[in-house]
């Protein structure tokens, strides 16, 4: 991967990554709603789903080692993949995250601490 080609042409990359996320909700998304998810799980769900970090990285190398794309295609490709796992992991944990079905830490009322101590007490 070349960091020089990625810099020289930025817009290749937020091209590829803009069309990887956009099919990305299309294909999933709409799935989680016909189970019945509601609209933040739905969403949480479609973020992580479906990265094709394997293919996208698999297709690109071979497109390279055939000569059918060039060194800057497979930067701006390769950059997109993995981009468009990450940026959607890191918006989904920090926006979408189901903190309802997440067990409760041990800094809340009611904690381990307590519950201990009110054991030893009976």
């Amino acid at each position: 991967m070349s960091i020089p080609s990625l810099v020289a042409a930025p817009a290749a990359f937020l091209f590829f990554l803009l069309v990887k996320i956009a099919t990305k909700i299309a294909g999933v998304y709409p799935v989680t709603k016909l189970f019945a998810a509601p609209p933040r799980e739905a969403m949480y769900t479609t973020l992580l789903m479906s990265t094709g970090l394997t293919f996208g990285t698999i297709s690109s190398l071979f497109g390279l080692s055939h000569g059918i794309i060039s060194q800057a295609q497979y930067s701006a490709l390769v950059a997109a993949v993995i981009g468009s796992a990450v940026i959607p992991t890191l918006i989904a944990n920090a926006v979408y995250l189901p903190r309802h079905l997440l067990p409760p830490s041990e800094n809340e009322v009611g904690g381990p601490t307590e519950a201990l101590a009110s054991n030893r007490a009976e």
